[in-house]
């Protein structure tokens, strides 16, 4: 059985936890008591240091642990310093220190997303007497070179990891257990809705909300995208609307269907490879195979786009939907006793500002249905 551990969010708040603790009674907590919220539970996180700077400084350490799963983040260090303040409305001020990402998007605000804005604030506030002010400056030493080897920039986010998630529980999302709870929410879905939105992360399921799909035809896949194609065609779902970050979908027009990074790539052979059919010249091919990211490379056919009023990036997206489309059935296909598919699939690639870039023709027809 795998085991779950806490999104990165609640060891911040449980560093908080203790340097505030420290400045209220001058006690080193060995575990903080984090009132987790989503789920509503008490997590108790050990404490690796606290120190007092000053009278009106401490500074906290937790190490973050999250389970039995694939996370770069796991054992690195999550700092908080946490100060009296005397001047402003807000009881608790966050702050994104070393290590934590800036939104690009907007306006270089620290990446510190709504949950852990909530869980930080909550957890606090209740800790404090009418009156009393902090400011939290949470550091993440190592998040600067981690960030490296994510793709939060793809996502406009740079310098840093993000404080990203809904929930304190990090599931082991590479883990079969974790394919099993996915399959079992699938199972549910399907005995309600015949046409489903398959969605890689959260990234996928909040645009698609925000596009006015029925949220209870969402069903988060994570990496398993294969898996759960096939067990919607077994349950006889008709048909699917495959919705994600064009660095992870286009993964499927090469017949990768499971799209964790430790486990194959391949985006930039898949793009050069579209490029070339397309008509593209060899130096722009070579451009876009040498690109160090998938968005890096959309950037590239973007310019060309802008220089010479062509439409590179909407014939090859295109092309890669339509293919994701074509290998999506077959793999159902290769894969069901029958030799028989059902489910028919359609495709949607968005960029890092969650903009849509392409539909296939099947999306385009699916979509009308869906909102």
């Amino acid at each position: 059985m795998s085991r779950s551990g806490y999104t990165l969010p609640v060891f911040a708040c449980a560093a908080a936890v203790a340097a505030l603790h420290w400045l209220h009674d001058r006690q080193t907590l060995t575990l903080a008591s984090v009132d987790l919220i989503e789920p509503a539970q008490i997590a108790e996180i050990p404490i690796e240091q606290v120190a007092g700077l000053s009278e009106n400084t401490a500074l906290a350490i937790a190490r973050s642990d999250p389970g039995d799963n694939l996370d770069l983040t796991k054992d690195t260090p999550i700092w908080a310093l946490v100060e009296w303040r005397e001047q402003g409305d807000d009881a608790v001020i966050i702050k994104g220190g070393e290590g934590i990402g800036r939104q690009l998007n907007a306006d270089d605000k620290p990446a510190i997303y709504a949950y852990a804005q909530k869980l930080l604030r909550e957890n606090l506030q209740r800790m404090l007497a009418p009156g009393e002010k902090i400011t939290v400056t949470i550091i993440l030493p190592e998040g600067r070179s981690l960030a490296i080897r994510t793709s939060n920039s793809a996502f406009g986010v740079v310098e840093g990891l993000s404080l990203l998630g809904t929930t304190g529980i990090s599931q082991p999302l590479s883990t079969p257990d974790q394919l099993a709870v996915f399959r079992a929410e699938l199972q549910n879905k399907a005995s309600r809705f015949e046409s489903l939105v398959f969605c890689i992360g959260e990234n996928g399921l909040d645009l698609a909300r925000k596009l006015g799909i029925n949220p209870e035809q969402l069903v988060k896949t994570a990496n398993w995208l294969g898996p759960m194609l096939v067990e919607a065609d077994v349950l006889g779902v008709k048909e699917i609307l495959l919705f994600g970050y064009h660095g992870k979908l286009m993964k499927l027009a090469g017949g990768i269907f499971h799209t964790h990074h430790y486990l194959a790539d391949g985006r930039r052979e898949i793009l050069a490879a579209h490029c070339a059919i397309a008509g593209l010249k060899l130096p722009d091919i070579q451009a876009v195979f040498n690109s160090a990211t998938a968005e890096a490379a959309l950037t590239h056919l973007k310019s060309l786009d802008a220089a010479t009023g062509s439409d590179w990036v909407n014939k090859v997206y295109s092309a890669i939907a339509e293919t994701i489309d074509v290998r999506s059935q077959e793999y159902i296909q290769s894969h069901s006793e029958k030799g028989t598919a059902v489910t028919v699939c359609g495709s949607i690639l968005f960029d890092r500002d969650r903009k849509i870039i392409v539909k296939s023709k099947t999306a385009g027809l699916l979509m009308g249905k869906l909102c």
